[in-house]
């Protein structure tokens, strides 16, 4: 009875992470969707504590305690501009989980005498290579995001990781042949480690939304190998969602992108041998304007487009750009905002950063809805965004963002870019929007740049 009850309560769980995934996929819903997944996650850990093989009851009261207390001091002070290093540790942390339990789980078997099935090694093995590559990625990863590692090359890298992922299968495979061998885990454990920086150390900046979401996948993996390992079904059922939309998540992030899933893994940039420098694209075009004359612009505006980037969350520039937008709008403008899919550091940082500056939804249109409208756009204000918004993605084929979709933004009447300098984006080229003729540059960081303009038009 009490093992039927178990399942019932992990199958609730399981139901709940769907119903809970789904209403993520909107930003209406997603609020009542983390709060399901939360509840299945509460439900699933109630029943695996009621089951019978848990016997140390102190060590996990002790584990709560001094996860919640690190959880809590994260999430109150992460600010949402490192969340996608926070996302990169979460993934990490998920596992190494997963080895260590499963290599705890072949020792804890291995010492009440009993032979391990065919199915425990295997998934041991799984969880050991997944996990392993999981944790020390997502730290390469981590490093990367947070300016501490910068892109390493090494030479023959992709025959070393080949190398290391035949060693790391080799290992596996002599642990499943022989499960007494737990030396042969660990190796497989430590190889495993090696591959997972090996892989990641040469991917550049630009990629990182897309090897997070990868790493994400991974770690799904890992754990639903781990439910194999322990016969638990939350796990395998959990594990394979999150791998499974975490595939998905990548797939829709390498097209956004214009990228290849096999060009990411591998570092690789489409060759440039034309490659066009700022002096080039920038000597004696680009214009410089005060708030006072960017106010004269949009007081003649009807309709006005702000695509907001990355520039906006350093600068925590949202709340200050709601305030414009309302100013805009007593004034009977008509304003959207432009989300890019890959816009920030990962997928729905635009769309969480207004939110919380109550920017309703319906102002918030994707890229395919708000593209064939820049024609008919007054003023596009682009905020701190630059390689979403990149003409010579579509002009020049030579370009490393050569065929990445992008903000039409060049296609509006009048653009303003609030920017703090012509710097390049994570792609490292120079964009020509910011030295085209209907475009004005205010170089100011994007909450200054905000407040300017709001008080340059109370002065208008």
């Amino acid at each position: 009875m009490r093992e039927n009850l178990i399942n019932l309560a992990y199958l609730v769980a399981a139901v709940l992470f769907i119903l809970g995934i789904k209403g993520m996929t909107h930003p209406r819903t997603a609020v009542r969707g983390n709060r399901l997944g939360a509840v299945g996650m509460l439900i699933a850990v109630v029943a695996a504590l009621l089951d019978l093989h848990v016997v140390r009851y102190e060590w996990i009261i002790a584990g709560v305690v001094l996860g919640a207390g690190i959880g809590a001091l994260m999430a109150n002070r992460v600010q949402m501009t490192d969340m996608p290093q926070m996302v990169a540790l979460l993934n990490g942390f998920g596992g190494i989980a997963s080895t260590l339990v499963a290599g705890a789980a072949l020792l804890e078997t291995l010492a009440v005498a009993v032979s391990p099935p065919l199915q425990f090694t295997i998934a041991t093995a799984a969880s050991g290579l997944i996990g392993a590559v999981t944790f020390w990625g997502s730290l390469v990863a981590f490093g990367k995001l947070q300016g501490l590692v910068g892109d390493i090359r090494i030479t023959g890298a992709q025959m070393l990781n080949a190398a290391l992922l035949a060693l790391t299968t080799a290992f596996g495979v002599w642990l499943v042949i022989d499960p007494s061998a737990t030396w042969a885990y660990w190796a497989l454990v430590v190889t495993a480690s090696i591959l997972g920086l090996s892989l990641v150390f040469p991917i550049g900046g630009a990629d990182m939304p897309v090897v997070i979401s990868l790493l994400n996948s991974y770690s799904g993996l890992a754990a639903a190998a781990t439910g194999f390992v322990l016969n638990n079904n939350a796990l395998i059922i959990t594990g394979s969602l999150v791998g499974a939309s975490g595939i998905i998540l990548t797939n829709i992030m390498c097209k956004a992108m214009n990228r290849s899933l096999t060009n990411v893994l591998f570092g690789i940039w489409v060759p440039s041998e034309e490659a066009v420098t700022g002096d080039e694209v920038y000597a004696g075009k680009v214009k410089a304007a005060h708030a006072d004359e960017l106010a004269l612009l949009l007081e003649g505006a009807r309709r006005v487009v702000i695509v907001p980037g990355y520039g906006m969350a350093v600068s925590q520039a949202q709340h200050a750009v709601r305030d414009l937008v309302l100013m805009l709008e007593e004034r009977g403008v008509e304003v959207e905002f432009a989300i890019h899919p890959v816009a920030g550091r990962m997928p729905g940082h635009m769309n969480v950063l207004l939110a919380e500056a109550d920017i309703p939804y319906e102002q918030m249109k994707e890229m395919d809805e708000i593209n064939p409208t820049f024609e008919q756009t007054d003023v596009a204000i682009v905020i701190g965004a630059n390689d979403v918004v990149n003409p010579m993605a579509r002009t020049n084929p030579s370009s490393p963002i050569a065929g990445m979709p992008i903000l039409n933004v060049d296609k509006a009447r009048s653009v303003i870019v609030i920017k703090r300098s012509l710097s390049p984006g994570f792609a490292g080229v120079p964009n020509p929007l910011f030295a085209a003729d209907n475009t004005l540059m205010l170089f100011a960081d994007a909450k200054k740049g905000a407040l300017d303009l709001m008080n340059a038009l109370k002065a208008a």
